[in-house]
C-alpha cells in the first residue's frame, strides 16, 4: 500500500505539472492574438489531451487499488479459516489427551503380597528364640527356635525347632525338628537330620531320618542312609539300596491309576 500510495502521489504531482505546463501554453495563445487557427487546434487538443489522461490515471488508480484490497482481505480471511479450525483442533486434542495421559496417572503395582524379599535372617548357633519367627525372605537357622517359623523364602535348618515350619523351599543338615514341615516347593532331609513330624512338599529327598507321613505331589529319592517310620504318598519313588522303610508306599499321584486296569476296588 506504501508504493502505491507514493505512485499516486506522484501521478498526481505529475498530472499538477502538465495543467501548470498546459495553463502556460493557453496564455501564450491569448497573448499572441496573430497564431494562426492551426495552432489554437494543436492547442485544444493538447489540453483534451491532458483532460483525458487525468480521468484515465485516476480510473486506473481506482482500478489498482481496488485490485490491491482484494487480495488483502482474501489472505485476511485465510488466517481465520485456520484460527476457526485451530479450536476445534484443540478441542479435539483436549477430548483425546486425557485418554492419552490417564495411563500416566495409574499407580505403580505395588509387588505382589507373597513374593519372597532377598533378605535373609541368620540364627546364630549362641542363639536361643522362644516365640514365633515370621520373615518375608529367607532364613538360615543355626540356633535354637521354640516356637514356630514361617518364611517366604528358603529355609535352611542346621539347628533345632520346637515347632512346625513353613516355607517356599526346606533343607536341613544334621538338624532336630519336633513339628510338622509345609514347603511349596522341595525339601531335603540331609544326613543325620532327625524328624519327628509330617513333611508335605513338591518333591523331596531324604536321607536322614524321619518319623511320620511324606504328603508329596512329585517324586520321592530315599537315599541309603534314610530312614522312615511312615507311610509315603507320591507321584513315584525310589528307594536306593540299604534305605529302610517301615509303612506303605502308594504313588497315588501317578499318571498309571490302578483303576484303569482293575477298575474299583
Amino acid at each position: 500500500m506504501g508504493f502505491f500510495k507514493d505512485f499516486k502521489e506522484d501521478l498526481s504531482q505529475a498530472v499538477n505539472e502538465l495543467s501548470d505546463d498546459a495553463a502556460k501554453i493557453a496564455g501564450a495563445g491569448k497573448a499572441e492574438d496573430k497564431l494562426p487557427e492551426d495552432d489554437a487546434m494543436v492547442n485544444t487538443l493538447a489540453e483534451e489531451e491532458t483532460d483525458v489522461t487525468d480521468a484515465d490515471l485516476e480510473a486506473s488508480l481506482s482500478r489498482v487499488f481496488a485490485q490491491e484490497a482484494e487480495p488483502e482481505i482474501k489472505e485476511d480471511a485465510k488466517p481465520s479459516v485456520k484460527e476457526e479450525k485451530d479450536p476445534v483442533r484443540t478441542a479435539r486434542k483436549d477430548k483425546e489427551s486425557p485418554a492419552k495421559e490417564s495411563p500416566a496417572k495409574e499407580e505403580p503395582e505395588e509387588p505382589a503380597k507373597d513374593a519372597a524379599s532377598d533378605e535373609t535372617a541368620i540364627i546364630t548357633p549362641g542363639l536361643s528364640i522362644k516365640g514365633d519367627i515370621n520373615s518375608a525372605g529367607s532364613i538360615e537357622l543355626l540356633g535354637k527356635v521354640e516356637g514356630n517359623v514361617n518364611c517366604k523364602g528358603k529355609l535352611v535348618v542346621s539347628g533345632v525347632i520346637k515347632g512346625n515350619s513353613a516355607s517356599a523351599d526346606f533343607f536341613s543338615d544334621k538338624a532336630e525338628i519336633t513339628g510338622d514341615i509345609t514347603c511349596n516347593g522341595p525339601a531335603k532331609i540331609g544326613s543325620g537330620s532327625v524328624i519327628i513330624g509330617n513333611l508335605v512338599a513338591t518333591s523331596a529327598v531324604i536321607a536322614g531320618a524321619i518319623k511320620g507321613d511324606i504328603d508329596v505331589q512329585g517324586p520321592v529319592i530315599v537315599d541309603t542312609t534314610a530312614i522312615v517310620m511312615g507311610n509315603i504318598k507320591s507321584k513315584l519313588v525310589q528307594i536306593n539300596n540299604g534305605a529302610v522303610i517301615e509303612g506303605y508306599c502308594s504313588q497315588c499321584y501317578s499318571d498309571n491309576s490302578p483303576k484303569k486296569f482293575f477298575g474299583e476296588m
